[in-house]
């Protein structure tokens, strides 16, 4: 998994080029590997760097242009699988490589209550794919924790969300204590050093309450 191979993320990689030669760097380090562009990451944890940039609860996110989508997937009588993909929002985005790659290994038919955990809310074409795959679908539930609405003021955007919860989809912003169950489930802790008890930052209430708010205004 690319996430391993990674020792200490720069800022350059979290899409923050402090200056170039760091980003230079990033793609060296790319080259190296040989990794496809844009391609879409999976994997069990994600580094701790990208959680706390990607997921911050923030009004602007500038330079924030990945999806960061954790994923529990439980089917009655089986193990829940669980996993995140990370897109570079250029080909597929992370919520239609769940749809493709992800779900069908896991499904086998049942009903399957599904969960994300994602850094922002689905673009308009990602909404039409969710509504798609629930009205297809009539064994799938699907929850969508948002850490920030993404684009919210436009109204195409609006109809979008709203259409999503038409077609049975839970949306709801994440709390403080949902992103603790990211950080807990779903972020690479260091080896053989206790767990890093997860550190909310500043303003992470307030923005909650912030972008609850707006959702409520818009559903």
């Amino acid at each position: 998994k690319m996430a391993e191979k990674q020792e200490e993320p720069s800022n350059a990689q979290n899409g923050e080029p402090d200056n170039a030669e760091e980003g230079e760097g990033k793609k060296k380090k790319v080259k190296r590997e040989d990794l496809p562009p844009f391609e879409i990451v999976t994997g069990e944890r994600l580094p701790a760097i990208f959680f706390k940039f990607q997921f911050r609860n923030v009004e602007y996110s500038s330079g924030r242009n990945k999806t960061f989508l954790c994923y529990v997937v439980e089917t009655q009588g089986k193990e829940p699988c669980r996993g995140y993909l990370e897109d570079e929002h250029a080909a597929a985005h992370a919520e239609m490589a769940f749809f493709n790659t992800i779900l069908p290994t896991c499904q086998a038919g049942a009903r399957h209550d599904v969960t994300w955990y994602v850094s922002s809310s689905p673009c308009v074409t990602c909404a039409q794919r969710i509504c798609e795959a629930l009205r297809k679908d009539k064994g799938l539930r699907l929850t969508i924790m948002v850490g920030r609405l993404f684009m919210w003021e436009e109204a195409e955007m609006q109809a979008a969300l709203r259409s999503m919860k038409e077609a049975g989809c839970k949306l709801r912003i994440m709390k403080p204590q949902d992103f603790e169950y990211v950080w807990k489930n779903f972020v690479e802790q260091e080896e053989g050093e206790e767990a890093k008890s997860f550190v909310p930052w500043e303003d992470i209430q307030e923005n909650f309450q912030y972008y609850e708010e707006k959702l409520a205004e818009i559903l």
